[in-house]
Parts: C-alpha cells; structure tokens; sequence
C-alpha cells in the first residue's frame, strides 16, 4: 500500500467548507482508499493552532476532526521526538532563504525517514526540497 504524508493544508481544507480547496481536496480525498495517510503530531498541533480564532462550533470541528485523525486505522500519527524536533530546528536554521515553517522542516524529516515522496498540500516549498506535491 501507498503512503502518503497529509500536510496541515489537506486537514484544514478538508474541514473548512470555506476553503478555496475544499472541493477539489474534498474529490481528491475519495481516491485515496487504497492509501496509507501519515501525518504527525505536529501538523494535527498546527492544524489546531489553525483554527484556534474560529467560532467556537468550527473549533470543536476541529477537536473532534483531530480526535478521528489520532483513532484512524488508515491514518498514522507520527509522535513527536526530541531527536527529530532537534534536527528540525538544524534544517530550519540552514535554510534561511526559504519560508519553511518549522512544521514544514519536521514534516520533511518524516518523510524522509519513511521515504514517502508525495505530500498532501500545496505548499511549494516541499517541491524545493524534492518531494511531489498533490495540489499544484
């Protein structure tokens, strides 16, 4: 089975019928039955901090959203680590002409570690680091 890294922006468009991908990561979604999705615990935490000024109802959607990602056989969570959150800083600090998040930076790293080539976003900078966005 395929595995594919779901990046903060596949959750949030995912949840927020507002989002000008909503409908086309919504379509996208119903094509990855036969895939694996790897996200981790720091994409669920900005996911979280995304919605963190919304109304009260979109919050708990979002809750209750990061709960069924978390509970999901198909979904794995990677945990946070100390060693990764360290060199996650290293690759933010040697790359200050990008505007990768430290998210971003950790999220590479996954990747890497798992070998997944494709992500579930439509973030460029994961493009400037070699991997194969979804959503050009």
């Amino acid at each position: 089975m395929k595995s594919i890294f779901a990046d903060t922006f596949y959750w949030t468009a995912l949840l927020n019928p507002r989002d000008d991908y909503h409908a086309i990561v919504k379509n996208y979604s119903r094509q990855l039955e036969l895939a694996i999705l790897i996200t981790s615990d720091e994409v669920i935490t900005e996911f979280l901090n995304f919605f963190s000024n919304y109304h009260p109802l979109m919050r708990q959607g979002a809750v209750h959203r990061a709960k069924e990602i978390l509970n999901h056989d198909a979904i794995q969570v990677i945990p946070s680590n100390r060693d990764r959150f360290l060199a996650g800083i290293e690759l933010y600090q040697q790359r200050p002409d990008k505007g990768y998040s430290l998210t971003d930076c950790l999220s590479m790293l996954v990747m890497r570690e798992l070998e997944i080539q494709e992500i579930l976003t439509h973030d460029k900078h994961f493009t400037q680091e070699g991997f194969m966005i979804l959503f050009p």
